[in-house]
């Protein structure tokens, strides 16, 4: 067979991932932290994006009732554009445009525009600085006021320094006392006395090596630490398993006498540190708000507060645009305005996907906005992608980190998605979601004398109506951290 040159014509499909294809799917799946910070950084970016400032409407009460997508974002008016290149132009004789600002002009008669924090008159006021409140002090500058007051010889502050350097955020000090010794050359005698009075410290139980010495530094702060304290400290492992009778054999103590041990050291705190662990918690928006209307239904509407609103300022493209003179200048303003166009309309789309997937999930979940997670339902994704007319990858990225506030809290879209539990006799499937909230129901009724086994469990969802195995019984005990029937039966035993 000869080879050569020849000419093929050949059609084909593919598709093409353009850049702002992929930029629309991942403000799809983005949070609302994220879309926002991503509109902040367009509207630096872009001159012909403004933000929409303008009162928000009245909620109109049948939005989200239905899956027809959000009215689309306002835009400025073209109507304008004709005035704005009448003014942008001057007339035939007249001065050159004065394109000075006097919005920095002072106004002796306005308002002072200076918000609480600041003086309207510009007075030298120290009481203002005194009057700010101070901020919470770390662990470290707080053992450091103590380790001042506490060590009068030079070299003992400095051991007691070195050792707060290297404490860890829980409190406890994993640095090895010889290699320590040699780094501040002094001996280990000195290093461990130091240690053993900044143990004392507020709070006390810093400074230990291990759980136990925490503990017992405790214990003996409140003139607890007694012989019977102290081997129930050394045999912690068999407290962890709740071998009660292993340990009162051990103590020499009886049933009572544990059970209060066991109840003083559960008022101890093992990680001192953390009480200093000043992070601020950050405050969950929701992404969607739930509300109910006058007639019983449910309302599913974006929460305005979390909602990008931007516009395209097609007034001042227009200005721009009869002043241009370069072709530069004019493919710029092109490419803003198109940037701009498609991220206003990739916003609008984004809400009404969201709206709309959000609407056909609280549909089929409306068991449990009544009457909680027990009548949660089954459902996985391609229940609602069906539902909506989407796909499974489009409704996965909408219920990713989006949240919707309820009559039952602040919930994630994605808890609404759990595994179908069979029934018996071909009954209705159960959420497993809705199966564990059962099993710890069921066990936190349990009487001490009768402890449910894992078994006795399954046969009492039997009995409900959920086929379940006695392994996915299991499974789902160990994920709500609950212990076995055996621990539980030995931990009921001694009265608390």
């Amino acid at each position: 067979m000869a080879l050569g040159p020849r000419l093929e014509l050949r059609q084909a499909q593919s598709l093409v991932m353009t850049p702002q294809l992929r930029q629309a799917i991942k403000l799809l799946q983005s949070s609302n932290l994220e879309v926002a910070a991503f509109v902040e950084e367009e509207l630096e970016r872009n001159p012909l994006l403004e933000r929409d400032e303008r009162p928000d409407p009245v909620p109109d009460p049948d939005a989200g009732r239905g899956l027809d997508p959000l009215p689309a974002v306002p835009e400025v008016p073209p109507d304008a554009h004709a005035a704005a290149l009448s003014d942008a132009l001057p007339a035939e004789g007249a001065a050159p445009l004065d394109i000075a600002e006097w919005d920095n002009v002072y106004d002796a008669d306005a308002a002072p525009i200076f918000g609480r924090g600041g003086a309207a008159d510009f007075e030298d006021d120290p009481s203002g600085v005194e009057a700010m409140p101070a901020g919470p002090s770390t662990l470290h500058e707080h053992l450091a006021q103590q380790a001042r007051l506490a060590f009068d010889d030079p070299a003992d502050r400095l051991i007691a320094t070195a050792l707060i350097a290297l404490l860890d955020p829980a409190g406890r000090l994993d640095a090895d006392p010889a290699a320590l010794a040699a780094a501040l050359g002094c001996e280990v005698s000195r290093i461990e006395a130091v240690r053993r009075r900044m143990q004392r410290f507020d709070p006390v139980g810093l400074f230990c090596r291990d759980l136990r010495e925490c503990l017992a530094v405790q214990l003996a702060e409140r003139d607890r630490l007694d012989p019977a304290m102290a081997t129930l400290l050394d045999h912690l492992d068999l407290l962890a398993r709740r071998d009660h009778a292993a340990l009162m054999r051990i103590c020499g103590v009886d049933a009572e006498d544990l059970a209060d041990m066991i109840a003083e050291l559960r008022r101890l705190d093992p990680k001192p540190g953390t009480r200093f662990d000043f992070a601020p918690a950050t405050a969950v928006a929701p992404d969607l708000l739930l509300r109910r209307a006058p007639d019983g239904e449910w309302v599913v509407e974006l929460n305005p507060e979390t909602m990008p609103r931007v516009l395209v300022n097609r007034g001042f493209h227009a200005r721009a645009l009869v002043r241009a003179r370069s072709r530069e200048d004019k493919a710029f303003l092109a490419d803003r305005l198109a940037s701009a166009t498609w991220l206003v309309r990739s916003l609008e789309q984004r809400a009404a996907t969201i709206v709309k997937v959000a609407a056909e999930i609280m549909r089929r979940q409306e068991g449990f906005l009544r009457h909680g997670v027990e009548h949660l339902r089954p459902l996985i994704l391609r229940d609602v992608a069906e539902a909506v007319g989407l796909h499974e990858s489009t409704v996965s990225r909408v219920t990713a980190n989006k949240r919707i506030a309820t009559p039952r809290g602040v919930i994630e879209l994605k808890f609404f998605f759990t595994n179908a539990i069979a029934g018996t006799a071909g009954g209705e499937a159960h959420s497993a979601e809705a199966v564990r909230q059962r099993i710890r129901a069921l066990i936190a009724s349990e009487e001490p004398h009768a402890v449910l086994s894992d078994d006795a469990i399954v046969e009492k969802l039997r009995q409900e109506g959920v086929d379940i195995a006695r392994r996915t019984v299991a499974k789902y005990r160990e994920a709500l951290r609950i212990p076995s029937s055996l621990q539980r039966r030995k931990e009921k035993a001694i009265p608390a």
